[in-house]
């Protein structure tokens, strides 16, 4: 490895580890190695690979649509998650994402609720499309950037440094996997087949003659907690040998990493740097336990990142 590598990390322990584990598992004479086939790596999205403070780009794409609907339904203003969305009240919605994260899924049930009413009768392809329209001109609430400029400098280089060490890379996201499908090479360079997602039912119809999927209403698969390392296993067929996310919804899916024969490095990132983005550790609580007492690797975003943003200016 070339001090070159991972230019936007620091010369900390967190990255020598990367470095390490890499060699390892690449060196054909050494214990450690493994077949390009076996190199997969696992990343959680929001928060991990992009900024999820004070929402995420997808949960505020469809609080402007609650709020819409409110907009036109002054019944709705009484009701959540349209009350929240329509009088901007941050804080309950942020709040219902943290609780779900420590256990309680009560006001999360209610935002789905109002996803699924959304979702319902539309055609995939509309799905990704307004994705990808949003992320590329809609901006983040505080840091005046698009939410295509949020993307973590360091987290795009540790995509291409795995890459270039034969590992294959997949998003691994509680998100809509019609969202992130409609986002992921351009972002990240993932290829659509390799984002595994959170889901709903779909249906097939004949629409002006051409045959078309649309979903419905309904929910399919939650890819979080101990969904993740399921849809890893029934998309994928491996255990990953490296897994990389930040809160208490990674905890299975970094569990899962490595195993029986298998290598692992397992990376929690930690947000403690609130002057280039937030500090924040609620709702990753047993994460951030499970990481000091098993001896991961924490990635502090104050210490182990010289930059946390791409240089694109206000993006």
């Amino acid at each position: 490895m070339t001090h070159n590598s991972l230019p936007s990390w620091n010369d900390t322990p967190a990255r020598q580890a990367i470095l390490d584990f890499v060699t390892a598992v690449a060196d054909e004479a050494g214990p450690g190695y493994v077949p390009p086939a076996g190199r997969v790596a696992v990343f959680d999205n929001d928060g991990t690979l992009w900024c999820e403070k004070p929402m995420y780009a997808q949960l505020d794409l469809l609080l402007r649509k609650f709020a819409a609907q409110a907009e036109h339904d002054p019944a709705l203003r009484e009701r959540q998650p349209w009350q929240a969305a329509y009088h901007k009240d941050y804080a309950w919605l942020g709040g219902a994402i943290t609780r779900y994260y420590q256990g309680d899924d009560t006001d999360v049930k209610l935002v789905l609720g109002g996803i699924l009413a959304l979702a319902d009768g539309r055609a995939v392809e509309e799905v990704e499309a307004e994705a990808a329209a949003f992320v590329a001109h809609e901006r983040h609430a505080t840091l005046g950037r698009t939410y295509a400029a949020v993307i973590y400098q360091p987290m795009l280089e540790l995509l291409r440094f795995l890459e270039g060490h034969s590992f294959t890379c997949y998003i691994v996201s509680g998100s809509g996997r019609e969202f992130l499908r409609g986002i992921a090479e351009k972002l990240y360079g993932i290829p659509r087949e390799r984002v595994i997602g959170s889901t709903v039912a779909y249906a097939y119809e004949l629409r002006d003659g051409v045959g078309t999927i649309v979903q419905r209403g309904e929910l399919d698969v939650v890819d979080d907690g101990p969904g993740k390392p399921i849809q890893i296993w029934d998309v994928v067929g491996r255990r990953p040998l490296l897994a990389v996310g930040n809160s208490n919804g990674d905890l299975p899916m970094l569990q899962y990493a490595g195993g029986l024969s298998l290598p692992a490095l397992r990376l929690l990132l930690l947000h403690d740097d609130a002057e280039r983005e937030f500090a924040y550790t609620a709702g990753a609580e047993r994460a951030l336990e499970a990481a000091r007492t098993q001896s991961w690797t924490i990635v502090s975003m104050r210490d182990d990142w010289r930059q946390v943003f791409p240089d694109v200016g206000g993006g």
